[in-house]
């Protein structure tokens, strides 16, 4: 985002966490949320006119209310009025922020369930499973398939197996790809989980699992260094053969045995 995106963006929080807490259903608020995106997506004229940065933010969050009110909740259209009557640098940034909230609202409901790592876990691992499965990948990402057809397939994969909030964001993923790939779109989902909760993200590739007691003194080392939290997408990949690869932010520790072999090698050859 530019710098006036992200001061509108800043303008419209206050409008988003007050709905968030005044609603009673989270579910309902994500829904809407993502609905209104789908709406501003397919609709070039609302989208052009709920972004125009030449009209006044009170114009534009009267033009929602006028064609949402009674279409959504009271709390949807409080974020949305919100939302449109700030200052986008562009009009993917508007509905990108709505997008956002929808995510963030899903996690919100994770979190009061005390289940927030659980689904970031789940997510980032059913992406990974997408991603090594070509047949899986090619289904999900298929837009000339009915949107319900690939969400009926993800539910059937993660119904009864993962978090309600887990099957909620890969559904959206894979029915509202707004011009992402699968991948893209998870893992923009991701960073705002991790922007709301406060928190670093670190992918560690290991040879084998690690135990409970290795992902806490790894996360409580990492916390040590970057400061704040650090939660922690594993991945087993026997190539590494043994240690551990982290990947954090732009940043890359390796200490596998086979990153200390390549460097052998290229010793021997210098």
């Amino acid at each position: 985002m530019q710098g006036s995106s992200r001061a509108a963006a800043a303008g419209s929080r206050e409008a988003f966490t007050g709905a968030l807490a005044a609603t009673a259903d989270r579910s309902r608020l994500a829904e809407e949320l993502f609905a209104v995106v789908g709406a501003l997506d397919g609709n070039a004229t609302l989208r052009r006119a709920l972004a125009d940065p030449s009209r006044e933010g009170a114009d534009k969050a009267a033009l929602a209310e006028k064609l949402f009110a009674g279409k959504v909740s009271a709390e949807t259209l409080v974020v949305l009025k919100g939302v449109v009557g700030q200052r986008w640098s562009t009009e993917r940034d508007l509905s990108d922020t709505l997008e956002s909230y929808g995510v963030e609202t899903i996690i919100a409901s994770a979190e009061t369930a005390d289940r927030a790592d659980q689904v970031e876990d789940e997510l980032f691992h059913f992406e990974r499973i997408v991603a090594a499965n070509e047949q899986l990948r090619g289904a999900l990402g298929d837009q000339t398939v009915a949107a319900e057809r690939r969400a009926t397939l993800v539910t059937s994969l993660l119904e009864g197996k993962a978090a309600d909030e887990t099957l909620a964001l890969a559904r959206q993923a894979v029915v509202a790809p707004r011009g992402r790939r699968f991948d893209r779109t998870v893992a923009g989902f991701l960073e705002t989980a991790s922007a709301r909760r406060e928190q670093q993200t670190a992918t560690v590739i290991s040879a084998v699992p690690l135990t409970d007691d290795d992902r806490a003194r790894l996360a409580a080392g990492l916390s040590s260094i970057y400061g704040g939290k650090v939660h922690l997408n594993t991945v087993v990949d026997p190539r590494v053969l043994g240690g551990v690869k982290v990947e954090i932010g732009d940043e890359v520790i390796d200490g596998t045995i086979m990153r200390k072999l390549d460097a052998a090698r290229r010793a021997m050859g210098a």
